[in-house]
């Protein structure tokens, strides 16, 4: 499975609120949450984001409250994948759930910059910055999180596999 995007960048410390603020949690409408995506700190991001864009961030990214809305948003939005330096554990756990690729990778995190072309490949864990014909290496997914993500989240995995 690969991904093929432009790069939206945000820094270090992104939290749920900043993805997704606390005013419009009274909804759980993917839909309705892409609308708000990152508005707190990028107000034309649901504007200019394009179905299979890639997101990078620094570290720390999702950190704040465990709401699963904002890997919703995310995806919802069009955002293919999020690479970062790193993620708040319960946002990386709350993204596979949902069927968000992220991977962590330090120096893609860094080097990479907002407007470059992307192509992810999630069996091998290689993330090619088409832009500036530069390679970095992520880890791979296990299957098992493969088929999760590949199935949409964890509960049409479940469906599929049982």
């Amino acid at each position: 499975m690969k991904a093929n995007g432009t790069v939206i960048k945000y820094g270090d410390n992104i939290d749920t609120d900043v993805i997704i603020p606390a005013r419009y949690l009274t909804t759980s409408l993917p839909e309705e949450l892409a609308k708000h995506c990152m508005e707190d700190i990028d107000k034309d991001f649901a504007n200019k984001v394009n179905k299979g864009d890639i997101m990078v961030g620094g570290s720390n990214f999702g950190c704040g409250s465990s709401r699963e809305h904002a890997p919703i948003a995310i995806k919802a939005s069009g955002i293919s994948c999020v690479i970062a330096k790193d993620f708040a554990r319960i946002f990386y756990r709350n993204s596979i759930n949902i069927g968000l690729p992220i991977l962590e990778c330090a120096e893609a995190s860094e080097d990479i910059d907002a407007g470059n072309e992307v192509e992810v490949d999630f069996d091998t864990g290689v993330i090619t910055n088409k832009t500036k014909n530069k390679t970095y290496q992520a880890e791979a997914f296990p299957e098992f999180m493969q088929g999760i993500i590949n199935a949409g989240g964890l509960v049409e995995y479940i469906k599929k596999t049982n």
